[in-house]
């Protein structure tokens, strides 16, 4: 007999046809997002965020694409273009139906900040330093703690300058003593920070009669002997000059960066000058230079006035060749601030001066994490002259 009509069922377990769905369903892949985000340069370190290694926690779900964006700073300027950039290049993408991009940040250490057993925690030490007093110095210290607090980062601010230690007046701290635990200074918190400073450690009318060996102890134990936690950045308030502190604190630890504070006046620069051949000498790098002070606008009219000359921290940059932070403009909410004990940026946070305080701050994050990202560099040394 022979079978002329016939069917033949064939059963196919249906584990086998999901995957082959969802393939057809949707092309998109991790490799396929990441290399579209490549695109994406960081425009300070000139790498693609992919390479950088910026792109974290990428997951794709039946065309639900979500990753984070962790980038080197909380104050980066260009982060909310890079987020918006980010999601219309991998919305973009053929079979991606969502994406939700998180944006975050994490701090990088500071080049040989990893060998250091000085102050555990802390990812980079800022010094904020400038040439002659009477320039604003401390006042751009705690302005700028206090600004890159307020975008996120972990602050403490170490009032170095021993014999005029203005940081808990701008602080509004008062002078009681820190506490001890575990045989450590306890910083005392404020605005988001946390503080030490020799005027809480004494009277507030006793002089500071100190030379150098007693300089270099008190800046050992403000670095070793006070429990700073988890910092990701830790301002130093330095003294005018060039003296004993400043050559402390470089061979006691390693200094991330330097930024010099002047006004537009000839005689500040002249001794700035001064400041950026003595952290030359010591191998601390200078971030940048900060011009106080650099304009007024009078509240009346409107008109602005160039009281200390114009240009000069500029021109001053220009002339060694370093990064220009930015420029703060006189005005009583500064002054009126730090008399009170609440920064301008706390007090006044629309004001002219706030506004350039947390650029200011942008700018000083953006070299921090520029000098921390470069390349380690070879020292080669002979062992015969």
């Amino acid at each position: 007999m022979v079978l002329t009509n016939y069917t033949i069922f064939v059963t196919i377990p249906f584990y086998f046809i999901t995957p082959i769905l969802n393939y057809t369903m949707s092309q998109i892949s991790e490799k396929v997002v990441l290399e579209a985000l490549k695109r994406i340069i960081d425009p300070d370190l000139r790498k693609d965020i992919v390479t950088l290694g910026f792109v974290q926690n990428l997951s794709i779900n039946n065309g639900d694409v979500s990753f984070r964006i962790v980038l080197t700073t909380p104050a980066c300027p260009v982060k909310e273009q890079m987020e918006a950039q980010a999601t219309e290049i991998v919305v973009g993408l053929e079979g991606v139906s969502s994406v939700k991009v998180t944006m975050d940040a994490e701090v990088p250490q500071g080049r040989g900040i990893a060998n250091n057993i000085a102050i555990p925690g802390v990812k980079n030490i800022i010094a904020v330093s400038s040439g002659k007093g009477g320039v604003g110095k401390s006042t751009v210290a705690v302005n700028l703690a206090v600004s890159l607090a307020q975008d996120g980062a972990k602050v403490g601010i170490m009032d170095a300058d021993v014999y005029g230690p203005n940081i808990p007046i701008m602080l509004g701290t008062g002078y009681d003593q820190p506490e001890i635990e575990n045989g450590k200074l306890v910083p005392i918190k404020a605005h988001g920070i946390c503080m030490i400073s020799m005027a809480v450690l004494v009277p507030p009318d006793k002089p500071m009669i100190l030379r150098g060996p007693m300089l270099h102890g008190v800046v050992r134990q403000f670095l070793s002997d006070v429990d700073w936690g988890e910092l990701d950045y830790l301002i130093v308030d330095m003294p005018p000059g060039t003296g004993d502190v400043q050559l402390s604190l470089a061979q006691l630890v390693p200094v991330q960066g330097a930024v010099l504070v002047t006004t537009p006046q000839e005689v500040s620069l002249s001794d700035v000058r001064r400041a950026v051949k003595m952290f030359e000498q010591v191998a601390i790098p200078v971030l940048g230079v900060i011009e106080n002070m650099s304009y007024f606008i009078a509240p009346d009219t409107g008109n602005r006035y160039d009281i200390f000359g114009k240009g000069g921290g500029q021109r001053l940059a220009d002339e060694y060749d370093l990064n220009f932070l930015g420029e703060v403009p006189l005005g009583m909410e500064v002054r009126e601030g730090g008399d009170k004990g609440i920064p301008v940026v706390v007090s006044a946070p629309e004001s002219l001066q706030a506004i350039a305080f947390h650029k200011v701050a942008e700018e000083v994050a953006r070299q921090i994490s520029i000098e921390a990202m470069k390349p380690e560099l070879t020292i080669l040394t002979r062992s015969h002259v």
